[in-house]
């Protein structure tokens, strides 16, 4: 797989333009950051229609269920690292010697912002065959590896069957610089920690946190 050649070479450019780099360049240049916002709601919007259409059965849960398995930080992490969207990138010093190419939520974002760079640069039809291509054509295999039932939705339903309170998360540590934070969190039952998780987010966390809570209680 590989990104479409575009027409406007400035855009492209700024798609692979990592925040870190700015501080090392003089050049008056923007990072991928409004890219990657514009991308994120495009996604989300062709990934919407297309399980939309593809499961017209399916409830607005189920679909929001789908949509968050499809847009998801692993899943576009994987997309990005197949595309080597990574070797693009224009990083400092810093974040390359930090691991940067292959950072999960630097790929993700950088996903996101090929496909804002590429809406801007050649319409909405264009991005939606590239998301096709690059990334709906594995949806069902995606569902099918990484379950339809978010984890901290599960563990919240399994623990209430046992008439037990919902759990409760908690950030443990944050590690870091800002464009690249790493998360523990915990998750609690009355005050008894569970399990722990760690992600670029607090959601990934919390998602870690409850995925091995499932696995300490043998939740299948």
């Amino acid at each position: 797989m590989k990104i479409p050649k575009f027409k406007n070479k400035k855009i492209l450019g700024q798609v692979f333009m990592h925040r870190s780099f700015l501080n090392e360049t003089s050049e008056d240049v923007a990072s991928n950051e409004r890219l990657e916002f514009l991308g994120d709601s495009v996604l989300s919007l062709v990934v919407s229609g297309y399980i939309f259409n593809q499961h017209k059965n399916l409830s607005e849960g189920q679909l929001t269920n789908i949509r968050s398995v499809l847009t998801n930080t692993e899943t576009l992490y994987e997309i990005g690292r197949s595309l080597n969207l990574g070797d693009k990138l224009m990083l400092s010093k810093g974040e390359e010697q930090s691991g940067g190419r292959i950072n999960k939520t630097i790929l993700a974002n950088t996903y996101e912002a090929v496909i804002g760079g590429l809406y801007l640069d050649q319409g909405l039809a264009a991005v939606a065959k590239f998301i096709e291509t690059t990334l709906l054509s594995q949806a069902d295999e995606l569902i099918k590896t990484q379950g339809l039932k978010d984890p901290k939705s599960k563990l919240q339903e399994k623990l209430q069957e046992a008439n037990r309170n919902s759990p409760v998360y908690k950030v443990l540590t944050e590690k870091g610089p800002d464009h690249n934070k790493l998360y523990t969190v915990g998750v609690y039952m009355e005050e008894k920690l569970l399990a722990e998780g760690t992600g670029p987010s607090k959601q990934d966390a919390e998602k870690a946190a409850a995925r091995s809570a499932l696995a300490v209680l043998l939740i299948d």
